[in-house]
């Protein structure tokens, strides 16, 4: 057993060692990152670890299917047994209620971790897993103490007047791990986010547009060696979701891409293979935009910023414009999107889309990023155009 302190509470190693006799034991996962090198040390140790993801405090729904899928996809991949709880962030936001303007490691992320840690702890008891622990403790954003104590707490409310579940209370953050769970990181391309996973923590990390840019920066490095293959997917979802205008006189605003941009440049063609108008844009001498027809490669010549941009007559003819593909630095669940600052995609979307000029027009407007570029939140002004779908 692990050892205790006067008060009958086990004290926390910054060694990590296995409780004795323990082969078993049911991990909570917040995401994959931060399981990756547990769950491979409890393998190398002879702990046969059962992953449990319950995390009701992942916001938007769309972010905590991401992080769920990478999960699964992980334990999967090892042969590991993948529990699925359940996704009530309704009944979450009724237990931390009246603490949301607590700080982040405030009183709301121990409330937050209770919840969780208590069904675990549940879920164990259920299962005949005799001990319980958690990711959460390998991540430096969070208190230990908190999550010790939410542990503990878990385990006296679930075993009541037994003694069958028991929390091991270990700092994954020590013995290389954290090192080793950089290299998985990259080793198995996983979905990184960039924040803790609740609607406040979204607000307080990423609340300036600089720190998101910054953020997305790192993510994009991280992920550079998964970007060509992130991009083919992006395009087949591209080209599966365009492919349902059947009008072989759709109009199509597309862009050029830059390096660190999905590479949406295969569909081009296709699309014009199809009947459709390809539009790109080209950047004017006033810091502004305007747009052009691609038909082929032999179309464009090198501008702005290095970019390809089309030869030929500005296209001027607006609204026969059905789809607007819109690049960006990230994009939240309600759509809005946030640039790289120079104003471009946004002065030319406010004047496409300005019901004084077009008040019928309503052309399909779709951002376009990777998976880690979708934030919970991207801090918005009351003029921004939101997009109708992200891909």
């Amino acid at each position: 057993m692990m050892p205790k302190n006067v008060f009958g509470k086990p004290v926390v190693s910054n060694k990590i060692v296995v409780p004795d006799g323990v082969s078993r034991v049911l991990l909570h996962a917040c995401c994959a990152p931060c399981s990756s090198a547990i769950v491979e040390w409890l393998l190398a140790n002879g702990v046969r670890p059962t992953i449990f993801y319950y995390n009701p405090n992942i916001w938007p729904r769309e972010e905590y299917n991401i992080r769920k899928d990478e999960s699964k996809r992980h334990a999967e991949s090892l042969g590991i047994q993948w529990i699925d709880g359940d996704y009530d962030h309704t009944s979450w936001r009724r237990c931390v209620e009246g603490l949301e303007g607590e700080p982040e490691r405030g009183h709301r992320c121990e409330q937050c971790f209770l919840v969780r840690l208590t069904a675990t702890a549940r879920k164990a008891q259920e299962l005949g897993i005799p001990y319980f622990a958690t990711t959460l403790a390998s991540s430096r954003w969070k208190s230990l103490e908190q999550i010790n104590r939410a542990g503990l707490t878990a385990q006296e409310t679930v075993n009541a007047d037994t003694q069958d579940v028991h929390f091991w209370a270990q700092n994954w953050r020590k013995g290389g791990l954290q090192e080793r769970r950089n290299q998985l990181l990259k080793e198995y391309g996983f979905y990184n986010q960039q924040y803790c996973g609740c609607e406040f923590s979204a607000r307080n990390e990423a609340n300036t547009k600089p720190l998101l840019r910054a953020q997305m920066r790192e993510a994009k490095r991280q992920h550079q060696d998964q970007l060509a293959k992130l991009s083919a997917e992006v395009v087949e979802r591209l080209y599966s979701s365009l492919s349902t205008l059947h009008s072989p006189l759709s109009t199509i605003m597309a862009y050029w891409p830059l390096p660190d941009e999905p590479d949406i440049r295969p569909l081009f063609d296709a699309l014009v293979a199809q009947g459709r108008v390809v539009l790109l844009p080209k950047v004017t001498g006033d810091d502004t935009m305007e747009l052009r027809r691609y038909t082929s490669p032999a179309d464009l010549q090198e501008g702005a910023f290095h970019i390809m941009e089309p030869i030929g007559e500005p296209f001027t003819d607006y609204a026969q414009i059905d789809v607007c593909l819109v690049p960006g630095v990230a994009f939240d669940a309600a759509g809005h999107r946030l640039g790289r600052g120079r104003g471009y995609y946004d002065r030319f979307l406010s004047k496409l889309y300005s019901p004084s000029h077009f008040p019928a027009l309503s052309p399909l407007k779709i951002g376009v990023c990777f998976p880690f570029q979708r934030v919970a939140e991207v801090p918005s002004e009351p003029h921004d155009i939101l997009m109708d779908e992200v891909i």
